[in-house]
């Protein structure tokens, strides 16, 4: 009998730790009244792509916001983030020999961040090192709801969206309004920082461990964010500095953005036709804004930014999973109202009339679904920085110059609308429009498509990003790739950082530089013609904003991934 319980303890002990180890199993850590604090659930996606031996769980751990912050759905007292890690690493995130952790960027969510993730872990186990990466999602991402999106089926995700269907029992609540949101009134830069010294200290609760082998970084301004968690101080005694945000980290890295406390280098990319706070008013003025709802809680504007308009990104993406070369029914199935009309023109008018007119149409054309994707988020054909990435272009037809909102060959505000020439199908209720992806441009069969200057539109060594691999970074992760509600408060405090209320929160200037920094700029992202040498950063040659956190792993030009490559080897040696 004695050996046969030994026996079962040891099969069961054995089984426990394969499931642990590939990620099947669910775990859920109690408090002490033994309601749960943590939950881990595997991610499987339809397919992982080009990149093998990576295991992907979601994270939430309970840290609930102070009551100052009034009344919020029980899911925003909880932080979510994605854990990267290699399938024949340790389980545990302890014994991991390093662990990076990201914070996204404006309008981001933790599943931008799924490619680089990827391809990081993958490349860094290559070269004999276990290492974890953390894609950290905002708290305001509990208020998403992906019940439509879910469901796999493009036609499901419409109706349930925007047609009062049910899916699984669930009926949508609608997009939430700004009187909804009174909690993200005080959603700034300080409880954002302290959300990831929380997360940190449950995760990895040992203060050296976190000094040795976390490196903190982010994407676009989750580098402002790591400058301000870089200076934090947060047990309010300066002279204590085991709680500094600068030795939580062992380094710091910036994809597309810098290290520091100021929006200067992302200046630019941010519409003009957003809703932001005039911040002449002064930080007082602005809070209590915020707090009544005359000022919105939430960063969007009339066309593309805003709650619906990055659902429907989602829901383009489904379409590309499930059938990416068959005919799209999307623009005709969606239903018509002011804000997906709108939107639609905003992209897809090749010229001033066309916006005006709204003749013809996205629905006049005939695109495939991933067509569809890459009208929405490719660089030669959407019109704004921040939301570009190189998957490759259109095919199967004629295909002429976009000059709305901007003609091409001209320097007008890079950094708000690229510096790729932007295209657009020209036969509607013509041919099939397919789309070329981002490895087959350059190939023999490449109609090689020009600008009427005669300039190439692309070339192979502008296209960089796999658009399945997009398509499922944004219709199959658990934690979004877009952030539908996101503070109003955490742009205006940065942009108010002279102010004493935020100025404050820089305890330890000095964390900026206390730990070496990897910076990772794009070719021609949003410091194209401004890259600060100063800083010795990496760039990635004919990368958009979002190619740092999308790329392939197998790129154009023969050689390895430069992004993943450059964190590998910053995780092996920060320096």
């Amino acid at each position: 009998m004695k050996t046969s319980r030994s026996r079962g303890s040891s099969w069961r002990s054995t089984a426990l730790a394969v499931l642990l180890t590939t990620g099947t199993l669910t775990v859920a850590a109690p408090d002490a009244r033994g309601e749960s604090t943590r939950t881990e659930a595997p991610v499987t996606l339809s397919s992982p792509g080009a990149v093998a031996g990576v295991t992907e769980t979601v994270v939430r751990v309970k840290a609930p916001l102070p009551a100052s912050f009034g009344a919020r759905p029980a899911a925003c007292d909880w932080l979510s983030y994605l854990r990267y890690r290699s399938s024949d690493g340790p389980a545990s995130s302890a014994d991991a020999d390093r662990i990076l952790v990201a914070q996204p960027g404006i309008l981001e969510g933790a599943g931008a961040f799924d490619s680089v993730a990827r391809n990081t872990v993958a490349r860094t186990a290559e070269r004999g090192l276990h290492i974890e990466f953390w894609a950290l999602d905002r708290r305001s991402n509990c208020l998403e709801d992906h019940t439509g999106t879910d469901s796999g089926d493009q036609h499901t995700a419409v109706d349930y969206y925007y047609r009062g269907k049910q899916v699984e029992g669930r009926t949508f609540a609608g997009f939430l309004g700004n009187d909804k949101l009174g909690w993200m009134a005080k959603l700034g830069i300080e409880q954002t920082v302290r959300d990831q010294y929380a997360l940190l200290t449950a995760e990895l609760p040992d203060q050296g461990l976190r000094e040795e082998k976390v490196l903190c970084g982010g994407h676009s301004l989750g580098g402002v964010i790591t400058g301000y968690f870089a200076t934090a101080d947060f047990d309010g005694n300066p002279a204590t500095t085991a709680d500094a945000g600068h030795r939580q980290c062992a380094g710091y890295f910036a994809l597309d953005t810098t290290v520091s406390t100021s929006l200067a280098d992302l200046s630019g990319s941010i519409p003009d036709d957003t809703n932001l706070p005039d911040i002449g008013l002064g930080y007082g003025v602005v809070q209590a804004g915020l707090d009544s709802g005359v000022l919105p809680r939430s960063l969007s504007a009339p066309v593309l930014l805003n709650a619906e308009t990055m659902t429907l990104l989602a829901i383009a993406g489904v379409g590309a999973v499930r059938d990416g070369g068959g005919e799209a029914d999307l623009p005709s199935y969606l239903p018509a109202n002011v804000n997906i009309e709108a939107t639609n023109r905003f992209l897809f008018s090749k010229d001033a009339g066309v916006f005006l007119t709204g003749t013809p149409a996205v629905k006049d054309f005939r695109l495939t679904n991933e067509a569809v994707l890459g009208a929405l988020l490719d660089d030669n054909s959407v019109p704004l920085a921040f939301l570009q990435s190189s998957v490759g272009f259109f095919d199967g037809g004629p295909i002429v110059d976009k000059t709305f909102p901007v003609a091409n060959g001209g320097d007008q505000q890079p950094g708000l609308f690229g510096t790729a020439y932007k295209a657009i199908p020209d036969r509607p209720h013509g041919p099939l429009y397919t789309w070329r992806n981002y490895d087959r441009v350059g190939d023999p069969d490449d109609p090689g498509y020009r600008s009427a200057d005669g300039t190439p539109f692309t070339g192979a060594g502008k296209e960089v990003t796999d658009i399945q691999e997009l398509a499922r970074s944004l219709a199959e992760q658990p934690l979004d790739f877009t952030e539908q509600y996101f503070p109003t408060k955490l742009v205006t405090d940065l942009q108010l950082a002279t102010s004493p209320q935020v100025k404050r929160l820089i305890v330890h200037p000095e964390g900026l530089t206390a730990d070496p920094t990897l910076t990772v700029l794009a070719g021609d992202g949003l410091l194209a013609g401004r890259v600060p040498a100063e800083l010795d950063p990496v760039v990635a040659d004919g990368y958009q904003h979002l190619d740092v956190l999308t790329a392939a792993p197998e790129q154009n030009n023969g050689l390895p991934e430069p992004v993943s490559a450059a964190l590998t080897e910053f995780a092996r040696e920060p320096k």
